[in-house]
Formats: structure tokens, C-alpha cells, sequence
């Protein structure tokens, strides 16, 4: 039996096996069996009895087991025996599909398939019923409806329109889409059969819309095609489209948009008739008007721009010229005339992108019309009133001359540089219109025929290099490097070098960067010789040195480190020889100097230039620090070069000036290199007058911390600092160093300079951390004699007459101060988890409780000045270390223990006579205390144990100052106002952490707030006595003093102002307040929140609360006297005027 004949004889269910097994032979590539050669070599009738047992096989195996029962799985599984397996039944379904599209190859025209017909049906029924998937099967089924669709066969249509829905799901669901989309393609043709306004068709309109936001679909070559064809489907849907992809615009990315312009595009020019029409009015025109209508701020504006470019830039096709021009017309020019200058700006930005705006069917002399109309209108906004159309107008008109400059006649070019130049150059009242004007003339000189015109312009912009905003000048700097560039003009025919100097001495570092590069060429040729460079550099010293060492600051952003130390070796030549310098030089040096090429001139005794280049080597050195320490050889040869000849200049240079460079040019060499300088540089320092000013030392302390001595430092001040307490004994070891050296001079204690010194190093940065790296024994033993400084102010506090042997208060204090930034300083280096710093400063607090407060319960009489001015004394030690504690607390260093211990300190602070002081920092602190228990993101770990703790201390200490506040008021009004006004940014910044907090202990924040204000007020109204002094308030400071202060900070946020009302509603719920002129007291603040027009939803809620008490003194209205009547009455008006307050919209708060 021959090999066709075992085939048809397999396609049974009694023999699926063996038709399972001609199917793996088939698939395999090495077996030489294949079901399309099998299907050649049969008769028509052998064909037609294959596809009878096909059909029969496929309908029994069904019918045992329906799709319905499969289970999904993506296993071919035919080696399974069970004819009721899903993969067995699978697997033969597979089979025959396999065999159902080989067998169409050899279909012919006129044959008959009516068994190949029912197994497609069958199939068809099997394809509906399968999931989305990646199945062997599902692929099978999908690859013989298409051949269907190919060979016109019957119901193509039915088979070919399921084929592409399964492929439309699979490309927008699936990650291999490529094939999907490919079939999506082969198929699209059969949507032209498709009834568009049937219900069925609604599932698969949504899928051929999600189409539109697949990027999958965008970066295929396919999927352009079919997306441009769904254009062409049909004319209603073209609005579904375009719906879709506006929805989603937002969401697409720039390259994204690039290839739905793309499809836009091909739809339009392929379209014809009604669809292109659709196109233009529904789409194209449509993203015109958003182009116009949008917000400048809105993210999806330069999408909609990006689209809309794409058209303009096509604009050489006539057909394209046509379209722009009628669907702009009837929109864009109403737009230019409108109040809205949003709307004017974006039209004018259009108009001037679009431009030349005109029909090609036109005659020239419409032509010529209509673009005439266009440059008038383009003149017209560059006087429009708002300065942002202005600056529009500015770009677009920048931009038409550009592209258009051959084109247009010479008097319209004439007006419109006339007009940037003389007016918009020069306009006052818009610094963003000044610099548009440059940066949109730069970009005329993109046009090469704009060159000897704008040179006559620019000229006349000089003062732009002066202009008060820095923007405009940055902006007229970058015209003139375009000039440069371009060689459109010499730019010193614009600006001469002396102006650009005086900038370049005074300016910004965006500005500085600028005017170097402008100036790079002519005071640093690369292409002239090195000693060119420095007699150009001189010249610069010369004409300005503040601009040579701003110019040689920023010249290394446009040479190489090679140059850089080319030059500072060209200076370093000419120094020598200007001073006549005889050394004994190597070869090649003395070569160098005997072939110079001219003498140089008798600079030598010219300080100034002198000085400016020993400055112009330190600038030039820091540039090259880091590519320097990257070539040792180099830098090994720089600090050769200038240690050789620092004891000559020292020696030499005298004036103050020079000596100042030469020891910042020896602190970037190593203290090697220049033995006979540093030796002496702690000597300096120790022998220096305490009234020395800073720039005396600063630059001494500076070089030993770049030396790497700044232990040395700390050694010296350590010892001052010592020394100058009261009663210290002279240490053992300090006596052996004396008796071992006798001849040793020595030199007094100078604690005021010492606190100089340390103010210097841990202000700076840099100087700071190399400080903090030495040896922690030395920062331990400085921090200790800090520490025992607290007995000099304990001195000052206790006596009654000036010691003149004690050291003076205010050294004392900076010491004080100094300790505690010292203490935060260690401990945030410390990584060891020991306590020892804050343990110190737990001590300092313990100290400061003990004897400084005490001073603050002492109230001075008249004559007592000895006690005033202890008191000050206290107050200023207690504010200084609470500050210290607020600073710990600040930059996260302080622990749980400490922080008890801070908030104690406060606690007993505020009560004492001089407590009030202090309220500004105790604010501060209570802030950093709860900031730092606020949970990220929530606040319902609220009742954790040590923040409900800590958190009750902050609340009671928080009425304790605003009872301070109140009394202070009550007792000096005046000095009280001051208070209150000095703790406002601290209360702000407090009530701003603490709303956050909605449960206890901090929900009585407000309560105290509300209390405060209400019994304030209350006193206040019953001490009225007429009627006419019943007033309701409109802002905070219709309020009585504590009450409007409270108020307006409160009212400052939104988000507060909610909390308080919150509190408000509460309190009213509880029955807290029950008489009238409560009852008046808190409406009066209502009305005060009203008039803000601030959370109106919580307001509302307030005044419902509220009216039921204030219906319960209803009776005050008939029997109560003249000014409860007057009281209750304009209270219910006001209340009523709040509940009539429209529902507001969901509010900020």
C-alpha cells in the first residue's frame, strides 16, 4: 500500500494514532515525509475521500469531547493513548487543520470542497471557543483561514472576519506581535464586508481603537498600514480615531508621536472625497484649535505643536499649501484679535510657524495679498500689549525673516529689524522680551544673506551687555559668540574690550563664562607662541586685573590641563626674568632664557602686574588641581619649578598684595617643597595679635589644613583655651617641656583669637572636614576644655563686681557656643553608637537648669542694674544652648534620652520672669521634636509609646507658651505685640507638623489655641457696654492682639485653618461652650474664616455645630439686654450667611 494510500486510511478515529504519527513525521525535518507533496501526488477522488474521513474524524472526536472541556495548555501532547485526553483530542484537531490548509495549495479552481467546507466550519467553532493564546493549535486554525481568505473561497468572509478578531486580540495582548500584526494586515480587507453601525460590530471597533494607542502597532511597518487603512474604512469611525488618540495623547511619547504623525499624514494624502475632508475638519482642524485654545503649560500643547509641524513642514506639496490654508483661515485670525493673551500667543506662534499661509490656485497678486496680510499682522503683535505675545511675536518674526530672507522685500526686512532693535531691544517693561530679541537675532545669522544687515543692527544693542537682568545679557553674549562663530561681524565693532572687562570683573558666573569664551582668542591665542600667551596675559593685568583673574578662572572650560600648566609655567619665566632672578637652572631652562625672543619689559618693580600674576598662577593651579594628582610626573615637576624660586619671592615681593598670592600658591604645594615658609606658619599664628583681622590668619590656617597639620591647630588652641581659665595650674607636661627647653619663648593665652580661629576652620566647608579628620584624641581634649568653660559664665552669674583676671563674657559665650557645635559636629561623626558627645551636652542642660536659670526668676528694680544685666546674661546663655539643642535636633543627631532632657530644659524655662525670651526657639524645638516622631506617608502610628510620651510633654509646653504670651501681653503690651510677632515663623512652622497629628496627645494643640482665642474675645465683649461697639470682625486683625496673631498664622494654610476648624466642631459637639458671649466668640472667628474664603466644607460644618447653641439664647433676643439683642442678632445673620454658602468644590484643605 502506498504511502497516500496508508495516509487517507489513518484520517479515521479508530486509526488517530496512526494519523498522529504521519503528523509527527511531517513536522520532523529529517523524516522524508510531507503532507503537501503527499496532497500533490493524489487523484481528485482521493482528495475528496481524504477530506470526507477528515471531516468525519474531526466531527467524532468533538463530539467526545467539546472544546468547551479543554483544558488550556499549551502542550501538543500527541503521544497520549486516551482518545477523551484534551491534548489527545488536541493534538488531532491540529492535525487536521495542518492538512485542511496544506491541501488548499492543491485546490483548483472548479473542484469541489464541500467536506473541507464543513471542516472549516468545525474548525471555526473550535477557533471561537479556545482562549487567547500562543497555542500550536489556535496558530494552525488562524494560518488555513487566511489561506481561505486568499483563495476567495466560499464564506471567506465568516472565517476571515474571526481570523482577524483572534489576531487583533493577540497583537494588543500578546508579547510576539510581529506575526500577529502581519496577519492583521493579510486580513484587512475583509472589514470592508463589516457593517459598521451593527451591534456585533461594537467589540470589534473597541479593538481596532486600542490599536491606535499600541506602540506595537506604531513601530511596525504593518501596523502603519492597517492604522492608515482604518482611516479609509469608514467616515464615522475616522472621529472614533481621532477621539481615541487625543485621550491618550498625554501618555505617548515624542517618538511615539513621530510615527502617529506619520500615519496621520499617509491617511490624509491617501484619502480622497469625503474621507479627506472628514480628516481635515475632524482631525487636523481639530488640533489646530487645541493648539490655540490650550493652556502654554499644558503637557500635551507641543504634542499637538509636534503634529501640527509635520504638516508645515511639508508645505512644498501644493495640496498641503491648499489644506493649511482653508483650515487655518477660519480659526487662526479670529484668534490673533481675542482678549485672552494665552490664546493670542498660541495663535501667533501658528501663524508665524505656518507662514506663508496661501491657496497655490490663487492669482500672485492674492498670492502676494494674503502674505502681505500675514507680515502686518506679524507687525501688529510685536505691539501687543502682554509681553509673552511679544515674545512670540519676536521668534516667529526672527524665524520668517530666516527662512524667508531672500524673499521678502528689503522694506519689511528694514521694519522689522527696526522694530526689535529700536523698540523691543529697548522695551522696559518686559525683561523677557529684551531677551528674546537677542536670542531670536541669533538665529536670523543661520541665514548667511542676514550678515551685513544685522552687523549695522547690533551695533546698536551694545547696551545690552549692561542690562539689569542677567538673563539679557547671558542672552545678548550668546549673539555676539554667534557673531563670532558665523563671522558675521568683529564683535569688539559691538562691544569694546574695556566694557567687556568691566562685566566680565563684576558679573555672574553665567555671564563670566561668556565674556571667556568671547575673549578666549584674543588673550589666549593657541595658535601664538607661550611667550605671546603671557605678554597678553599682562596686558589683560594690565587694562583690569579683577576681569584677568575672572578670565583665567573660567578659561580651563575651553583648554586642556596641558595648556593650562603651559601657561603657568610661561608666567613663571616671565616673573623670573622680570625680577632678574639668577639660578642655577637646568640646561634645557638656560636654553629656554638665552633663545628668548625678545627682553622683556621692565616690569619687575610694577607691583600691580606683579601681584596679578603671581594671582593668575594660584587661579590657573586650582583649575588643574585634580588632572594634575592624575599625572605625578607633572605635578612633580610643577612643584619643583615653583618651590625653586617661593624663597626668592617671598624675599622679594613685599607688598601686601603679592604676599597674600605667594601663600596661596604655597598652600597647593606641599609643605616640602617650601621648607623655609612653612616651618614658620605655626609660629605666625601662635605670635599673632588678638586683634588681628581675619584676613591676617585665615590664609596661615589654610595652609596647614591643606598640609595636613590641622592637628598642630588644634594642639595651639587647645592650650589657649586651657591657659586662660581662672586658677589653672600649669600642667606636668607643659613644666617638663619648659625646664627641657628653658630658652622657649612663651607666649600668652589668647582664648579670643583661639575662638577666631575655630569660627574660620568650621565655617569653611573644606577646611572644616580636613579639621574633623585628625586624631579624635585631639578633638576630644578641645572639646573638653570647651566643656569647662561653663565655669568662666558661672563666674560672670555670681559676681557682683568685674574680675579683670577672669576672661570677658563675650569670649565666654562664643566659647559656650561653640561647645555645643562642636558636640553636634563629633557626635554626627562618631559611628562607634557611644553617647559621650550628647552626654556632654546633657550635662550643659543639667548646668544651664541648675545655676542659669534661677538668674531668670530675678526681676531688676529701679538702680539695679547688676541684676538686668545678670538677667540678660542668663537669658543669652539659656537661648544660645536651646538653639544649640534645636540645631542637634535639626540634623537628626539627638536620641530619645536627649531630647527628654531638652524638653525638660524648656519646661522650665518659660515659667521663670525672663521665660518669654526664649519662646521664638522653644517654637522651634517643639517643631524639630515633633517632626521628627511624624510617620512618612500616615499618622496612624500616633499611639506609639514614646511618641504619645514625648508628645505630651510638647503639647503641655505648648500651652505653657501660649499662656506666656497671653501674660506678657496683659503685663507690657507693647514688649508683648513684639513677642508675638517674633514667634509667628516659629508657630508657623510648628501648627504646620503638628495638624498632621490627628489623634492625641497633639489634637490638644488646638484645643489650647481654641481656648485662648475664645476667652480673649469673651473678656473683650463683656466688657461692652453700647451696642454700637458690637462689631463682627472681618480679618485677624479686627481680632483682640494674641487672637489675631494666632489667627493670621493659622489662616496662612489651608491644611491648618481645617484642623482648627475641625477642633472647633468638636468642642461645639461636647457642650464646651455654652453662654452667649462664647457662643458670639466663636462665631466672631468664623466669620473671620469666611471672609478667607479658605475650606468652606469644615466651615459649614462649624456653623451647623454652632447654631444649635446659639438657638438655645434665642430668649436673649426679647428679654436680654441692648447688647446681647445686638450681639444675637448679628450673629445669626452672620451664621446664616455662612450656611447659605454654596457647596464647595473639593478644596485643598
Amino acid at each position: 500500500m502506498s504511502k497516500r494510500e496508508e495516509f487517507v486510511d489513518a484520517a479515521s478515529k479508530e486509526n488517530a494514532e496512526e494519523f498522529l504519527r504521519f503528523i509527527r513525521l511531517h513536522k520532523d525535518k529529517a523524516e522524508p515525509f510531507d503532507v503537501a507533496e503527499v496532497m500533490q501526488e493524489m487523484s481528485r477522488g482521493q482528495v475528496q475521500t481524504l477530506w470526507g474521513k477528515l471531516a468525519a474524524l474531526l466531527e467524532d472526536i468533538l463530539q467526545e469531547l467539546p472544546p468547551e472541556h479543554w483544558e488550556d495548555s499549551g502542550e501538543e501532547g500527541m503521544d497520549v493513548k486516551t482518545a477523551a485526553d484534551p491534548k489527545h483530542v488536541m493534538a488531532v484537531v491540529h492535525g487536521v487543520a495542518l492538512v485542511a490548509a496544506t491541501s488548499l495549495e492543491a485546490l483548483q479552481d472548479g473542484h469541489s470542497y464541500s467536506a473541507l467546507l464543513q471542516i472549516a466550519h468545525m474548525l471555526h467553532d473550535v477557533l471561537v471557543a479556545l482562549p487567547i493564546s500562543e497555542s500550536p493549535l489556535q496558530l494552525q486554525i488562524l494560518t488555513l483561514f487566511e489561506a481561505w481568505w486568499k483563495k476567495d473561497l466560499k464564506e471567506k468572509e465568516k472565517f476571515a472576519l474571526t481570523a482577524l478578531l483572534v489576531a487583533l486580540k493577540k497583537s494588543v495582548s500578546l508579547k510576539k506581535m510581529a506575526a500577529e500584526i502581519q496577519r492583521v494586515w493579510n486580513l484587512h480587507d475583509v472589514l470592508l464586508s463589516v457593517d459598521y453601525a451593527a451591534e456585533e460590530t461594537k467589540g470589534m471597533i473597541n479593538l481596532l481603537e486600542e490599536g491606535f494607542v499600541q506602540p506595537s502597532f506604531f513601530q511596525n511597518d504593518n501596523g502603519k498600514r492597517f492604522l492608515v487603512f482604518l482611516f479609509s474604512w469608514n467616515v464615522d469611525f475616522i472621529w472614533a480615531i481621532h477621539a481615541t488618540i487625543k485621550n491618550q495623547l498625554h501618555y505617548l511619547s515624542k517618538p511615539m508621536i513621530k510615527h502617529l504623525i506619520e500615519i496621520y499624514y499617509r491617511a490624509w494624502k491617501k484619502a480622497t472625497g469625503e474621507f479627506k475632508e472628514k480628516i481635515e475638519s475632524v482631525c487636523i482642524q481639530d488640533y489646530m484649535k487645541n493648539a490655540i485654545l490650550l493652556h502654554r503649560s499644558s503637557p500635551v500643547i507641543s504634542k499637538v505643536r509636534m503634529i501640527l509641524y509635520y504638516f508645515h513642514s511639508k508645505k512644498g506639496c501644493d495640496p498641503v499649501e491648499k489644506m493649511l490654508n482653508d483650515l487655518y483661515k477660519p480659526i487662526l485670525w479670529k484668534s490673533l484679535s481675542v482678549p485672552n493673551f494665552e490664546v493670542r500667543a498660541n495663535a501667533a506662534h501658528l501663524l508665524t510657524e505656518a507662514f506663508p499661509l496661501h491657496d497655490p490656485a490663487h492669482s500672485p497678486q492674492a498670492v502676494e495679498a494674503a502674505i502681505q496680510k500675514q507680515l502686518d499682522m506679524a507687525m501688529t503683535l510685536l505691539d501687543d500689549p502682554d509681553p509673552t505675545v511679544r515674545c512670540i511675536a519676536t521668534l516667529g518674526v526672527c524665524k520668517i525673516l530666516t527662512k524667508c530672507w531672500e524673499l521678502l522685500p528689503p522694506v519689511v526686512i528694514v521694519d522689522f529689524l527696526k522694530k526689535l532693535a529700536k523698540e523691543l531691544a529697548n522695551d522696559t517693561s518686559s525683561e523677557e522680551v529684551r531677551c528674546s530679541v537677542f536670542k531670536c537675532l541669533a538665529i536670523v545669522l543661520n541665514n548667511p544673506l542676514s550678515h551685513p544687515a544685522l552687523e549695522e543692527i547690533v551695533v546698536t544693542l551694545k547696551n545690552g551687555l549692561h542690562d539689569k537682568s542677567e538673563m539679557v545679557r547671558a542672552a545678548f553674549l550668546d549673539l555676539l559668540i554667534k557673531m563670532k562663530e558665523v563671522r558675521a561681524a568683529k564683535f569688539w565693532d559691538v562691544c569694546t574690550i574695556e566694557h567687556l572687562l568691566a562685566r566680565l570683573a563684576i558679573d555672574t558666573q553665567c555671564i563670566c563664562k561668556r565674556i571667556t569664551n568671547l575673549l578666549l582668542k584674543s588673550f589666549f591665542p593657541l595658535n601664538e607662541s607661550e611667550a605671546e600667551w603671557s605678554r597678553r596675559c599682562v596686558t589683560l593685568i594690565q587694562m583690569n586685573p579683577m576681569a584677568a583673574r575672572k578670565f583665567y578662572l573660567y578659561v580651563h572650560l575651553h583648554l586642556d590641563p596641558t595648556n593650562i600648566v603651559k601657561m603657568m609655567l610661561a608666567i613663571h619665566g616671565l616673573v623670573n626674568r622680570c625680577i632678574e632672578i639668577d639660578l642655577e637652572l637646568p640646561d634645557a631652562d638656560k636654553g629656554e632664557k638665552e633663545n628668548s625672543e625678545q627682553a622683556e619689559p621692565p616690569l619687575g618693580k610694577d607691583v600691580a602686574v606683579m601681584s596679578g600674576l603671581l594671582e593668575i598662577v594660584v587661579v590657573l593651579w586650582k583649575t588643574v588641581t585634580s588632572s594634575l594628582q592624575k599625572n605625578k610626573e607633572a605635578q612633580k615637576y610643577i612643584f619643583e619649578k615653583f618651590g625653586n624660586v617661593m624663597p626668592t619671592y617671598f624675599e622679594f615681593f613685599m607688598d601686601k598684595r603679592c604676599t597674600v598670592a605667594l601663600v596661596e600658591l604655597a598652600s597647593l604645594m606641599p609643605p616640602a617643597a617650601v621648607p623655609t615658609f612653612s616651618c614658620g606658619v605655626l609660629s605666625k599664628l601662635r605670635r599673632m595679635d588678638p586683634m588681628a583681622a581675619p584676613k591676617e590668619y585665615e590664609q596661615l590656617l589654610d595652609c596647614l589644613c591643606s598640609w595636613g597639620q590641622a592637628g598642630s591647630i588644634l594642639e595651639l588652641l587647645t592650650d589657649w583655651l586651657t591657659e586662660a581659665l581662672p586658677d589653672k595650674p600649669v600642667s606636668r607636661k607643659k613644666a617638663r617641656s619648659r625646664q627641657k627647653v628653658p630658652s622657649q619663648e612663651t607666649v600668652e593665652a589668647k582664648p579670643g583669637l583661639a575662638l577666631a580661629y575655630l569660627e574660620h576652620l568650621f565655617s569653611c566647608p573644606s577646611e572644616r572636614e580636613k579639621v574633623l579628620d585628625v586624631d579624635e584624641r585631639q578633638l576630644t581634649q578641645l572639646h573638653t576644655a570647651l566643656e569647662r568653660w561653663m565655669s568662666v559664665l558661672s563666674i560672670h552669674l555670681d559676681s557682683s563686681t568685674k574680675d579683670p583676671h577672669c576672661p570677658n563674657v563675650e569670649t565666654a559665650l562664643g566659647v559656650f557656643t561653640f561647645h555645643g557645635r562642636l558636640s553636634v559636629h563629633l557626635q554626627h561623626k562618631d559611628s562607634s553608637g557611644s553617647r559621650e558627645y550628647l552626654a556632654s551636652l546633657e550635662r550643659v542642660a543639667a548646668w544651664v537648669a541648675e545655676r542659669v536659670l534661677p538668674f531668670l526668676a530675678q526681676s531688676g528694680h529701679d538702680g539695679e542694674a547688676m541684676e538686668e544685666e545678670t538677667t540678660a546674661l542668663a537669658a543669652h546663655i539659656t537661648k544660645t544652648f536651646l538653639t544649640v539643642c534645636r540645631d542637634v535636633l535639626l540634623v537628626g543627631v539627638g536620641d530619645e534620652e536627649l531630647m527628654r532632657h531638652i524638653l525638660h530644659l524648656c519646661s522650665l524655662t518659660l515659667p521663670s520672669e525672663a521665660g518669654h525670651l526664649c519662646i521664638p526657639v522653644v517654637l522651634s524645638i517643639l517643631n524639630e521634636v515633633v517632626s521628627s516622631y511624624v510617620p512618612e506617608g500616615s499618622w496612624q502610628d500616633a499611639d506609639e509609646a514614646p511618641a504619645a510620651v514625648a508628645l505630651g510633654v510638647v503639647a503641655n509646653i505648648f500651652q505653657k507658651v501660649i499662656e506666656v504670651m497671653a501674660l506678657r501681653l496683659k503685663k507690657e503690651p507693647e514688649e508683648g505685640k513684639k513677642l508675638c510677632q517674633s514667634a509667628v515663623p516659629g508657630l508657623e512652622d510648628f501648627l504646620e507638623v503638628a495638624h498632621i497629628w490627628k489623634t492625641a496627645p497633639l489634637v490638644g494643640v488646638f484645643s489650647t489655641l481654641l481656648a485662648i482665642i475664645i476667652v480673649e474675645k469673651r473678656h473683650l465683649l463683656q466688657k461692652m457696654t453700647h451696642p454700637e461697639e458690637v462689631i463682627m470682625p472681618e480679618s485677624a486683625d479686627d481680632m483682640p492682639p494674641l487672637s489675631s496673631v494666632l489667627l493670621s498664622v493659622m489662616l496662612k494654610s489651608p491644611s491648618v485653618t481645617r484642623a482648627f476648624l475641625d477642633e472647633v466642631s468638636s468642642s461645639l459637639d461636647s457642650e464646651a461652650n455654652s453662654s452667649l458671649t462664647e457662643v458670639v466668640a466663636v462665631l466672631h472667628v468664623l466669620a473671620v474664616v469666611k471672609h478667607t474664603g479658605h475650606c468652606e466644607a469644615a466651615l459649614k460644618e462649624a456653623a451647623i455645630s454652632l447654631q444649635r447653641h446659639l438657638n438655645g439664647h434665642a430668649v436673649t433676643s426679647v428679654d436680654g439686654t441692648d447688647v446681647q439683642r445686638v450681639m444675637y442678632a448679628s450673629s445669626e445673620k452672620t451664621l446664616n450667611e455662612i450656611l447659605s454658602l454654596r457647596r464647595p468644590q473639593p478644596e485643598v484643605c
